[in-house]
């Protein structure tokens, strides 16, 4: 199984960045292992959708349901290894 790369995990900064209009935010910010929900980053369900989106759009990846979402979307380093996994067709 590959890795995620820090090109990637560098993308889903400014991904999250710019779908989520954090402008206060600079991807140095961002913590590769922290929560996105909750006492991390502090994201909603909102948000989540529009991660979701996002995902789609700019690597065609596909997050099938809430649960697959809640592993995704724990931490933008499980957030790249997912796009890494979808990637080689897991």
């Amino acid at each position: 199984m590959a890795e995620a790369n820090n090109d990637l995990i560098e993308k889903l900064k400014q991904l999250i960045i710019t779908r989520l209009k954090l402008a206060d935010l600079t991807p140095d910010m961002i913590e590769t292992d922290a929560p996105l929900f909750g006492e991390g980053l502090g994201l909603d369900s909102i948000d989540a959708l529009e991660l979701v989106l996002g995902l789609e759009k700019e690597f065609g990846v596909i997050i099938p349901d809430a649960e697959v979402g809640r592993k995704v979307f724990q931490s933008v380093r499980t957030m790249a290894q997912y796009v890494v996994d979808q990637k080689e067709g897991f």
